[in-house]
């Protein structure tokens, strides 16, 4: 059942543990994105207002259903409220890591929160 372990030499198992560590130290090297630095409020699909995340403030954006609220505090964004019927982005609570967003798409109002690197995503690739 296990015959082909019998036949590993010590490099091979040096090898094997090399790549393991090697996978295991560029993994959260690859997915860092940096420190959140601002929020970018899109209507429309334009840019509405790009947002200091150091400054606590609350905005109303308009949209076609009404007004979505976004609120930032502690360096951290939300959408507080949406008139969508179905409240995701609402449900989507505090956004604080780069390349996080919350889409209202009724509303077409999004938030997303954008650092000093662009985040790595399967789009990106």
């Amino acid at each position: 059942m296990m015959l082909w372990v019998g036949l590993l030499r010590p490099g091979d198992w040096l090898v094997m543990v090399f790549g393991l560590v090697v996978c295991g130290a560029a993994f959260p090297l690859a997915w860092q994105a940096g420190s959140a630095e601002k929020a970018i409020v899109r209507q429309g699909g334009e840019v509405f207002s790009e947002l200091d995340l150091s400054r606590n403030r609350r905005i109303d954006v308009p949209g076609p259903l009404g007004i979505t609220t976004v609120v930032i505090d502690q360096r951290r964004v939300r959408v507080a409220s949406d008139p969508g019927p179905r409240q995701y982005c609402v449900r989507q609570g505090w956004l604080a890591r780069a390349g996080e967003i919350a889409i209202c798409a009724p509303n077409q109002v999004s938030v997303e929160v954008q650092g000093s690197k662009r985040p790595y995503d399967s789009l990106s690739y």
